[in-house]
């Protein structure tokens, strides 16, 4: 079955499946008893489809609204590009020399095959709309006047321009009426509001804005309510047949018995169809208000914000237009704005128009889009058009109907009910022929096939009804859906976990990991960092706490200590802020806040020092990189560069050093020896070093060019303490000793990295550290003996993180978790099995990329990540087991008494009491086990695992063939074992049949809890859950064996007669045990 499945099913993977595939395995499941409750948590194609068609609309636009409309006329556009009127369709060319999304101006009427038809090549169309746009731009540049009129509403509110008018400029990137409205300033004074202070946050001020201009926030699809759920479980296509049975059978009885005695069939199937339909549509509603949950902390969006003239951070939900947003690398830009202030500034628009090259936002473009990404620099941006009014609040309204890819396992499972599904038909016909053909027989003989009296017609009937039930058993509708419950469930138990699963694959595929690629900074480490030790002018020095700090000061020349400071408090991504108290606040990364702290330590004062000097090019860092470099202007004229990063790095850039009085001198060997000693030492010491250097620019610079990257000074190196998280080593060990192997991929110099690495217990005496650059240069037969080894990659880029995880995942098979949080380890994330993304450090891009973000930046929550994700596979493997089982045993019962007694032992109202035992609270009892600590000392089950498993056949097979025994040993031997005699017997011994198979399941679902263990009763009081299930099953069941004899065709039992239903039932807890001890192998 394996090989069957894995052939027609097995074409989606995790994640990053073709539509192809998605649609190819929905059209082989030919057997679908309710296609909207078995397909309710797979992907809306249709809806994907819209966003596409969005995203694409967005790339392909007109004209900017800024051109007049006779430039937009088909007649001009055709004496501009050469190309006939009329010739319909669109043409996307690319304008380099215009700003934003003006360089993608779209003629409506022209298309590139018939340009290229005309003989006009895209080129020389490019330069015919450049010149077009160049000379209306300067004739109606002459004259520019504004014709807009405020609205009443919006004036009374005390704004100067309005929601559509706002969305018309930035969207549309229109130059012409941004420079109308008075550029950045002019809107901002629209607005109401501060480019330095930001909005003032009185709650009528608030009120008002949200009233004129909206609430950043996007249309969802509202929570379906509980009835919807009903609705849905009402169109399953056997409950609606057995429903038209059910009323002939109403009908036909009252019209023969009367009424109550000739309705109790009727209105026993009925009851079993609600019963049936409102336990469905219960645990159905109960998990789509779980995802609603999940999707609410999924779009938790913090920035940060000046609000009042205090940076503070704010959810993306509250941003107002007039608020003033801080962005940074990797930072999703929450709302549609205006570019106010920042540096080397790269947006990313392909989430929103599909195209992944680069945009750059400066003065001359400013418009900033919601929904795109910030890919380099940092910028300071005003708000203008927030929610629905954006086009990624459209587009953001579409992608949420169109759900996450359905899961391996959901798709390998529809093909296991489909399969069965196919046979189960296939019995229920033959069952319905078997059961019927006496009563076709004998018409035939007396030759009334066409004469049919109500007692036959409600036999043939109740044939019917038998047969389209053992299809209702035998369709496991529930095993692909319990994949969903039980992913539900362990979704919501991991959020409790610190660990926010947002695509429902990665709870599986996390089960089956094999390695875990992970980060050192902030996931093995606290991510709180201090300056502890410092090598200034060639000294070295202890500066943990302010007392040394302010000895070191002391013992430095004043000009050392001015250019150490202008280096720190210049060249940094963070910065330091009063907040409401009065108290300063560092923003920024732990590494940033750790020179900051450093710097204020030493009596620095970063305003004076900021305003000392005036900034004229900064490149932020970025792991390859791996510095960061700023030119200042100085007070007194001329130019100076500032570079701080990786420490061998930056001093393998300078060629002069400062010595102990300030003095400047060429850098020798001995010295530069002497300082890479000291790295070295810092790095033994499990210390993270910085070098620091500056260059003068005595030959000028060019905004244009690159920040120089030799001839600097070095100023000194610091060495940050980042003390190994509490627990790592432990969770390593855990990891190891469930076959999970753990690595580390940092950008850190590799003594730093091992010396963690020792201190977590993942380089060991046979593993290998091994540095980027060295890796990048093997070949593909030196990988091959290396990557296996590899425990340590220090100093790494992201294209060596891609590269790592590429080869493990390809040529060693592995199921590959990787961790991530800047920029650019996207592609590793992406590449990666399982993408884990850091909730605190990690940037927004980063998070997107990832199939989990782990909130606490810790590794042991990664290993409890890993421990759920096992957990919910073996718990749908137990599942599978128990439901193959009821499958196999209902259908032979029912089909082997049909061939040989011409009856059928199950009725139609007990099979569907039997369907909602093994599939709704079987799934709820099975699948919502939590995990324990032995999942954790098993091999993982890895890229090639069988998910029905030798084991499983075992016991499926073994249950059954007890069952089957059971049931067959009483139909034959029933009446003889209990003693039965009089008219009543045939319904005394087919109510011992049910209440024995009744709890044959009970009891068989206790023995599910374990597949090879002897012990099943470790932990089951304590599964509350599971307990619940057992006790209303066994509670309901004696009521319909009790009390609703009329309804569901039973008669009350003794005492002696219960206790053999119960000990049959029971019995095959030791027959279970015994039949794991029978040994399989593996294939």
């Amino acid at each position: 079955m394996e090989s069957y499945l894995e052939e027609r099913f097995g074409g989606v993977g995790p994640k990053n499946s073709s539509e192809e595939a998605l649609r190819r395995w929905r059209r082989l499941c030919s057997v679908v008893k309710n296609p909207k409750r078995r397909f309710r948590f797979t992907a809306n194609l249709e809806k994907r489809g819209e966003a596409e068609a969005i995203k694409h609309a967005n790339h392909v636009r007109p004209f900017p609204p800024s051109l007049p409309p006779s430039l937009s006329s088909s007649a001009m556009l055709s004496r501009r590009l050469l190309v006939p009127p009329g010739s319909g369709g669109d043409l996307g060319l690319r304008l380099h020399g215009l700003p934003g999304r003006s360089r993608r101006l779209v003629p409506n009427r022209c298309q590139l095959t018939q340009a290229h038809t005309a003989g006009v090549s895209q080129e020389k169309l490019r330069v015919a709309v450049l010149v077009s746009k160049a000379a209306l731009q300067f004739i109606h540049g002459l004259s520019l006047r504004s014709e807009y009129v405020v609205p009443e509403e919006v004036k009374a509110a005390g704004f100067q321009i309005c929601a559509d008018e706002l969305g018309a400029i930035v969207e549309g990137h229109d130059s012409k009426k941004l420079i109308i409205h008075g550029g950045v300033d002019g809107i901002a004074e629209k607005l109401a509001t501060s480019k330095t202070d930001g909005l003032t946050t009185d709650e009528d001020s608030i009120k008002r804005r949200q009233d004129i201009y909206g609430i950043n926030k996007f249309t969802e699809s509202e929570v379906r309510s509980f009835w919807v759920f009903v609705w849905e479980a009402l169109q399953d296509t056997t409950l609606i047949i057995l429903a038209v049975c059910a009323f002939v059978s109403l009908v036909v009885g009252i019209a023969m018995e009367g009424w109550p005695k000739g309705a109790h069939d009727g209105l026993g199937i009925v009851a079993s169809i609600l019963l049936v339909v409102f336990v469905t549509a219960t645990s159905d509603y109960r998990q789509s208000l779980q995802f609603k949950d999940l999707d609410k902390e999924k779009k938790k969006i913090q920035v940060q914000v000046t609000r009042n003239g205090f940076r503070q951070r704010l959810s993306i939900y509250d941003l107002l237009p007039g608020d003033v947003v801080h962005l940074a690398i990797g930072d999703q830009v929450p709302a549609d704005g205006l570019f106010i202030s920042g540096f080397s500034l790269l947006i990313n628009e392909s989430s929103l128009t599909g195209e992944s090259e680069p945009v750059a936002v400066n003065e001359d473009n400013p418009f900033l889009l919601s929904g795109t990404k910030v890919q380099d620099g940092s910028c300071k941006m005003l708000v203008t058009t927030v929610g629905m009014r954006t086009q990624w609040g459209k587009l953001m309204a579409t992608l949420s109907e169109g759900g996450d890819d359905e899961t391996p396992l959901q798709v390998k499972l529809n093909g296991v009910a489909t399969i069965i599904g196919q046979i189960g038909l296939f019995f229920a016909v033959i069952t319905f022929i078997v059961l019927s053909q006496g009563l076709f027989r004998n018409k035939y003989h007396e030759g009334l096939l066409l004469s049919w009296s109500a007692d036959e017609a409600l036999e043939l009937l109740e044939h019917f009804a038998i047969a389209v039930t053992i299809v209702v058993v035998a369709v496991p509708e529930g095993l692909p859906l319990a994949v969903t419950l039980s992913l539900a469930f362990a979704m919501k138990k991991m959020m409790n976990d610190k660990a926010l699963v947002r695509h429902l694959a990665a709870c599986e595929t996390m089960g089956s990991a094999t390695t875990i690629c992970s980060d050192k900074t902030g996931t093995l480490t606290t991510n709180h960092m201090t300056v502890v030790k410092a090598c200034i002018c060639g000294n070295i020095k202890e500066v943990n706490g302010p007392q040394n700090a302010s000895k070191l000061c002391s013992e430095l020349p004043e000009v050392v200590i001015k250019t150490l400071l202008e280096s720190i408090f210049n060249n940094t991504g963070g910065e330091v802020v009063f907040n409401q108290d009065g108290k300063y606040q560092i923003l920024g990364t732990p590494t940033e806040a750790a020179l900051l702290e450093f710097a204020l330590a030493l009596g620095g004062d970063f305003k004076v020092k900021r305003d000392e000097t005036k900034i004229v090019k900064v490149e932020p860092f970025n792991s390859t990189k791996k510095r960061m470099s700023v030119i200042l202007e100085l007070p007194g004229g001329g130019l100076r560069a500032h570079c701080k990063g990786a420490s061998e790095i930056v001093l393998a850039a300078c060629d002069k050093f400062m010595d102990e009085t300030g003095s400047v001198h060429p850098l020798d060997q001995t010295t530069a020896d002497k300082l890479n000693g000291i790295i070295d030492s810092f790095a033994g010491e499990a210390l993270r070093t910085l070098c620091l250097a500056y260059r003068e620019m005595e030959e000028g610079f060019s905004i244009m060019e690159h920040i120089p990257s030799q001839g600097y000074t070095c100023i000194g190196i610091v060495g940050i303490k980042d003390p190994v998280r509490p627990g790592v080593r432990e969770s390593v060990a855990t990891c190891r000793a469930a076959g999970i192997m753990v690595r580390m991929v940092t950008g850190d110099n590799i003594n730093t990295a091992k010396a963690i690495a020792r201190e977590c217990g993942i380089l060991t005496e046979d593993g290998i550290a091994i540095e980027g650059p060295e890796f990048r240069e093997k070949k593909l037969d030196e990988l091959l003996e290396l990557v296996p080894k590899i425990q340590v990659m220090a100093r790494s880029s992201p294209l060596d993180k891609h590269t790592l995880v590429k080869h493990l995942r390809t040529t060693f098979n592995d199921v590959v978790a990787v961790t991530g949080d800047g920029t650019n380890d996207a592609p590793a994330l992406h590449e990666a099995d399982i993408g884990l993304a850091m909730g605190i450090a990690g940037t927004e891009v980063a998070k997107e990329s990832a199939d989990v973000i782990i909130l606490d930046d810790n590794f042991s929550t990664i290993v409890t990540v890993a421990k759920w994700g096992r957990s919910v596979y073996i718990n749908i493997q137990k599942f599978v087991q128990f439901q193959l089982t009821v499958n196999v045993v209902a259908l032979l019962v029912n089909f082997s008494s049909a061939c040989f007694t011409g009856s059928a032992p199950l009725t139609a109202v007990q099979l569907l009491w039997v369907n909602m035992i093994m599939d709704t609270l079987g799934a709820l009892a099975l699948a919502t086990e939590p995990p324990n600590d032995d999942l954790m000392k098993r091999e993982p089950v890895g890229r090639t695992g069988k998910f029905i498993t030798n084991v499983m056949w075992r016991n499926i097979l073994g249950m059954s063939f007890y069952q089957f025994f059971v049931m067959w040993y009483l139909q034959t031997q029933g009446k003889n074992f209990f003693g039965l005699e009089g008219t009543d017997t045939d319904i005394v011994l087919n109510t011992i049949i049910f209440n024995s198979f009744v709890f044959c399941q009970v009891f068989n679902e206790i023995s599910s809890r374990e597949m090879e263990k002897i012990n099943v009763l470790k932990g089951m009081m304590s599964n509350y859950v599971f307990m619940a299930v057992l006790t209303s099953t066994v509670i309901f069941q004696f009521i319909m064996v009790q009390f609703l004899g009329e309804f569901a065709n039973t008669t009350p039992l003794t005492v002696h007669q219960w206790l053999a239903s119960v000990l049959l039932g029971l019995a095959g807890m030791p027959i279970a045990v015994a039949i794991k001890l029978i040994p399989v192998g593996s294939s």
